[in-house]
């Protein structure tokens, strides 16, 4: 079910974006930051070819079902997915008040281009701290981790 978002209604609108790869705390903890923050959460999520671009794994799982589990959240009202690596279109497109970054955010040209179009339009920028608990690539390490047995133990036994 889609939510309805009503047009000008004065609302306060945020806007964050991610790969959003595995869904976990870290993630609902983020969301639900921004939820506290604005009346409207809208979340970019990136394609695998923007992923590939930045990072050195695609994501596990496709573009369609991150769409479709971000949608599924209470905290989020809108998902989009982008598929360049370029925000300032979003941000004028959607009418943001409040752009969330994480931790990670760092000085590459897209998000320097983004950060003078906010700070021109004088909207606000918000960079909240990853959850400790838990991130995606922590969770790939974990399952690789439990694939490496040792070849005993997958051999079984008969009993004569």
């Amino acid at each position: 079910m889609k939510k309805v978002i009503r047009a000008g209604t004065n609302k306060t609108t945020v806007f964050t974006v991610g790969t959003f790869d595995l869904l976990h705390v870290g993630h609902l903890a983020l969301l639900e930051q921004c939820r506290k923050l604005a009346d409207i959460v809208v979340v970019g999520v990136a394609s695998d070819a923007v992923v590939a671009s930045y990072k050195p794994n695609e994501p596990i799982i496709p573009l369609a079902q991150r769409l479709e589990m971000l949608e599924a959240l209470r905290c989020v009202d809108r998902v989009r997915p982008y598929y360049t690596l370029e925000y300032v279109s979003a941000c004028k497109e959607l009418n943001i008040d409040i752009f969330v970054v994480g931790e990670d955010w760092g000085r590459k040209p897209h998000n320097i281009d983004v950060e003078t179009y906010l700070q021109s339009q004088g909207k606000e920028i918000i960079q909240v701290l990853y959850n400790p608990r838990t991130s995606s690539t922590a969770i790939k390490k974990e399952v690789l981790d439990q694939q490496v047995l040792p070849s005993s133990a997958n051999q079984v036994s008969s009993i004569p």
